[in-house]
C-alpha cells in the first residue's frame, strides 16, 4: 500500500507514526506548505518524494492512496481531486466546513467507488470501542453523554504550539467528533440545539459553545466546548448508561468511580490514529466500505449545518 501524506503538521506526524507500524505500507510522498518541512519529514520517514503541491503526488503512478491532514478549508476540494486522480483518500476531521462541500465529496465517492474515509478518530479509540462493543452486545444502552472539549487557544496555534495558516473552529471541527460519536453510540440524532459566546475580535470565531443533542433512542448529549479553558486540556466523555457509567479520555477508560478499565486487548494497538489508518488500509485491500466512510459520517455534517443555521 503506497501512501502520500499531505499536511506534515502536528496531526500529519501522528499519522506517519501510526503508518510505520502497519505491515506492507510504504510512505511514498510528503506534501507540505513549505519545501523545507516537506523535505525534512520525507527524510525522516523514508519517503522518496516530497513537494509543496498535492498535484505532484497525485500525478505519481506509485501512489495508491492519500491521507489529507491539510487545513480544513481545503479538505473537500482536495478529497475530490484525489478521487479524480484515481486515489483512495482519508481526510482528517472535519470533512468540510459546509454541508454542500461534504455532499460533493460523497457524490464523487459514489461516482468513483473509491474508498473515501474521514478521520473520526473517536470511533477507533480503544476506550470508545470498548463501550461500542458493549452496546452492540446488548449489555448497555446510553442514557446520557456528558462531554467537555477544552483548549486554551486564544491565538492561532496548532497542537505543537506553532502558528497555523488557517483558523480552527469549535463547531465544524471539535464538535464534529462528539456529534458523530454520539450517533455512533446512541443512534441517529433527531434533535439538536446550540448557543455560543462572543466572537473573537481577530479570529472571528466563537471561543465558547454549548450543544444539546437527542438521539432516536431517547438518549441525550450535552457538549461544552471552549478555547478559553486554562486547565486540563482535551476532550472528556462521560457515558451514563442503564447499566454502569464510564469516563473516556482518548485511549484510556475508567468507571464512574475512577476505577481503571483495561482496554489493551480491545484492538491490536492502543493508538486511535494508528487503528484509524489500519482500517483505511484494510478497507482498500479488502475492497469494502471502511468504518467512518464519508457515507457513514455525512449525517454528522448535516447536524452541524443545522446548528450553524440556528446560531446564525
Amino acid at each position: 500500500m503506497r501512501i502520500a501524506l499531505a499536511g506534515a503538521g502536528a496531526f500529519g506526524i501522528k499519522h506517519l507514526d501510526g503508518l510505520k507500524n502497519i505491515p506492507g505500507v510504504e510512505i511514498v510522498s510528503i506534501v507540505s506548505r513549505t519545501a523545507e518541512q516537506a523535505a525534512e519529514v520525507a527524510a525522516k520517514y523514508g519517503a522518496k518524494h516530497h513537494s509543496t503541491e498535492l498535484d505532484d503526488a497525485l500525478a505519481r503512478d506509485d501512489v495508491d492512496a492519500v491521507i489529507l491532514c491539510t487545513p480544513t478549508q481545503m479538505h473537500a476540494a482536495q478529497a475530490i481531486a484525489c478521487m479524480n486522480a484515481g486515489k483512495h483518500v482519508q481526510v482528517e476531521i472535519p470533512l468540510c466546513d459546509s454541508l454542500a462541500d461534504g455532499e460533493a465529496v460523497l457524490a464523487k465517492q459514489r461516482e468513483t467507488g473509491l474508498v473515501a474515509m474521514v478521520g473520526h478518530t473517536r470511533r477507533f479509540n480503544p476506550s470508545h470501542q470498548y463501550i461500542h462493543n458493549k452496546i452492540k452486545a446488548g449489555e448497555i444502552a446510553v442514557q446520557q453523554m456528558d462531554v467537555q472539549t477544552y483548549f486554551f487557544r486564544r491565538k492561532n496555534l496548532n497542537a505543537l504550539g506553532q502558528p497555523r495558516s488557517w483558523t480552527d473552529h469549535l463547531l465544524w471541527h471539535h464538535a464534529a467528533h462528539t456529534v458523530d460519536l454520539f450517533a455512533y453510540q446512541a443512534g441517529k440524532i433527531v434533535q439538536a440545539n446550540a448557543i455560543q459566546g462572543p466572537l473573537h475580535p481577530e479570529l472571528g470565531i466563537a471561543m465558547d459553545m454549548s450543544i444539546q443533542l437527542k438521539s432516536e433512542t431517547g438518549a441525550i448529549c450535552t457538549l461544552s466546548l471552549s478555547f478559553n479553558n486554562d486547565g486540563p486540556l482535551g476532550t472528556f466523555f462521560r457515558y451514563i448508561c442503564d447499566n454502569g457509567t464510564w469516563i473516556a479520555r482518548y485511549d484510556d477508560l475508567v468507571t464512574g468511580k475512577e476505577e481503571p478499565v483495561d482496554v489493551s486487548k480491545v484492538d491490536v494497538s492502543m493508538n486511535g490514529i494508528e487503528l484509524q489508518d489500519r482500517e483505511f488500509v484494510a478497507a482498500i485491500r479488502e475492497g469494502r466500505e471502511p468504518n467512518s466512510s464519508v457515507a457513514q459520517v455525512i449525517d454528522c455534517y448535516r447536524v452541524l449545518d443545522q446548528l450553524e443555521k440556528q446560531l446564525a
